[in-house]
């Protein structure tokens, strides 16, 4: 995965970018492939004679990612050498930068929207530039033939180079690979961009030695900022920078995945579109980065979170369970029925109609972070004071209420009892702010949190099962029930809490891998075991005291990162292969939360709220 905190772009492992969407990670795509097989676009680069497996790794702690061949190097990142938030949003720069000896195959064929419009290109000069679009889209490669072709409605761009005829550029600091390099530049601007005098206010350094040098330096001086735990440190800082690279910088949002339609289940229905800010997961992702010592990312939320309510003109209790990077409400939810799917999976989603449901257990999740916010800094800015007083007032309101919970069912809403353990956390932490930092508890919220508490203790315990159930109104059972103990309403001591994680465990996990559920959710099909929820078995077991079973949970739990470190949403807990949208943030803040959380429970410190 590319990133410059604005779009994103994925690279499969023999250096073939099949995804990105300009000019945000919510835009329509222009290299689908990963979807929409190859008449959706994609950008390759391989090497004609060397049949080697290639290894890709990520340069140190940045988001430049290099594939290797013996003799092929490809060099790939987004350009955040000139980074100016509000100035670039509108613009992107991907490079990709070879080198090496032989002779290199180069198929340039983006696809205007997904490919739903004709895309053409012209070729001067070594510039190939897309025409028929509201923005200019360019691809720069100094010296380089190229051939157009035609595939249907679409054009192609291929170009054949021999790398021991490039010229050699020294600056490179190749220490193995001298013999030539060339240098691509994807260039991608909007017409509004282009208009802005300030979008081309300071041109970017003419070198690429210099541009790769000044990205690398924007991502390891953010990263040499974290407060990494001992345990699983390296992957721990990679699944930071993940979070990191799906925050959207000029906004302050927090996107879910990088991806849509990645299906939770080979062939199935279940495809959906996290491309977009959820308040839940992006409050999460914040809290994780707070833990690691990064603030930056939790201020900037909740200022995009403030700015909605107030640019929308609603009401706090009127938001969304999620919006646009830009804070724009998202699309209706509708599907793209000219693409195949990934692996025939159908069918593709764009837009996603959870935004009109009630999700109640979001405001703990915001909650949590502005207490945690407050213990970092020591006090509280009079905005997020107010915005968590805010919060209380909406649950008093309406924690009463049915909702469709965490994984947003599509069946009829029920009394989850993650969401009311949520409403619950949200009273809780106000209250511990007004103690801890003014000295001073509301007693009405004192007896609010004392009536939720009571409510989920005598509803949501079901004694035929002995365990917390996923609602008031059944017996079957959900991982987010766990909340009840992780979120402390009540003690890790507590026969109920200890008797759910064994319940769940025997229930929900198979082989070393966690599902959310097992009961009917509206959908037809399966999925596959849910990362974030291993996550939280193995937050379970730490605060229970097995700690041995944790850790070896844990160390199964890191070992479906893979080369790069990068976790998908599931995975199949029988092949291990993964499943749902890439990369999902749910999984890498789960993973950090486990580090920590082990090595706290290792130096015996008191569990963190």
């Amino acid at each position: 995965m590319l990133s410059d905190q604005r779009s994103m772009a994925l690279v499969t492992p023999d250096a073939r970018i099949n995804w990105l969407c300009l000019p945000r990670l919510d835009s329509p795509a222009i290299f689908a492939e990963l979807i929409g097989g190859p008449d959706a676009g994609s950008f390759s680069i391989k090497p004609l004679d060397d049949p080697a497996e290639p290894i890709q790794s990520y340069c140190e702690a940045t988001m430049i990612l290099r594939t290797e061949w013996p003799t092929l190097r490809v060099t790939d990142y987004l350009d955040c050498s000139n980074f100016q938030t509000q100035e670039t949003a509108r613009q992107a720069e991907l490079i990709r930068h070879l080198e090496g000896n032989g002779r290199v195959q180069i198929e340039f064929a983006p696809r205007l929207d997904f490919g739903r419009t004709p895309t053409r290109i012209r070729g001067e000069n070594g510039c190939l530039t897309v025409h028929g679009v509201d923005a200019m889209i360019e691809l720069r490669a100094q010296g380089v033939g190229w051939h157009i072709q035609q595939h249907g409605k679409h054009q192609s761009a291929v170009a054949e180079i021999n790398l021991q005829n490039a010229s050699a550029t020294p600056e490179t600091g190749s220490a193995t690979l001298e013999t030539g390099s060339a240098t691509l530049e994807f260039r991608f601007r909007t017409n509004a961009a282009s208009k802005d005098p300030n979008a081309q206010s300071s041109e970017p350094p003419q070198t690429e030695l210099e541009r790769r040098r000044r990205t690398a330096n924007y991502w390891q001086n953010w990263a040499l900022g974290l407060e990494l735990p001992d345990q699983q440190a390296d992957l721990v800082q990679r699944s930071a920078l993940t979070l990191k690279a799906l925050c959207y910088a000029p906004s302050g949002a927090i996107a879910a995945a990088a991806t849509t339609s990645l299906p939770e289940n080979i062939g199935g229905i279940r495809n959906w579109d996290y491309r977009y800010c959820w308040i839940r997961d992006a409050a999460m992702s914040a809290s994780a980065l707070l833990r690691l010592g990064s603030q930056h990312e939790a201020i900037a939320w909740l200022d995009w979170l403030l700015a909605i309510v107030v640019d929308n003109q609603i009401k706090l209790d009127e938001i969304a369970p999620l919006y646009m990077v830009d804070g724009k409400p998202t699309p209706a939810e509708e599907t793209l029925d000219d693409l195949a799917g990934y692996a025939a999976s159908r069918p593709v989603r764009v837009g996603n109609a959870a935004s009109r449901q009630l999700q109640l257990d979001v405001f703990g999740c915001v909650a949590e972070l502005i207490y945690q916010l407050a213990n970092t800094q020591k006090t509280l800015t009079t905005p997020h004071q107010q915005l968590l007083e805010r919060l209380v007032g909406i649950v008093e309101q309406r924690w009463h209420e049915l909702d469709q919970g965490i994984w947003e069912i599509r069946s009829e809403p029920r009394h989850h009892i993650h969401s009311k353990v949520m409403c619950w956390v949200t009273v809780d932490r106000a209250l511990r702010v007004g103690i801890e930092h003014y000295g001073a508890a509301n007693p009405a919220w004192v007896e609010l949190r004392a009536q939720i508490k009571q409510d989920v203790l005598v509803n949501g315990w079901n004694a035929e099962i002995n365990a917390f159930t996923t609602a008031y109104d059944g017996t079957d059972l959900d991982i987010s029930a766990l909340a009840i103990g992780l979120h402390g309403m009540i003690e890790a001591t507590d026969r109920r809490f200890i008797a759910t994680v064994a319940a769940v465990e025997e229930t929900l996990r198979i082989n070393d891998a966690v599902f959310r559920y097992k009961h009917g959710d509206g959908l037809t099909g399966t999925e596959g075991a849910f990362n974030l929820a291993t996550s939280w078995l193995i937050d379970a077991k730490i605060l229970i005291g097995e700690l041995t079973q944790a850790e070896a949970l844990f160390e199964t739990y890191v070992a479906l990162a893979g080369p790069t470190g990068l976790i998908p949403e599931e995975v199949d807990p029988t092949t291990a292969t993964g499943l749902g949208n890439h990369p999902q943030a749910y999984s890498h803040l789960g993973l950090i939360n486990n580090a920590i959380n082990l090595c706290r429970a290792k130096r015996n410190d008191p569990p963190s709220l």
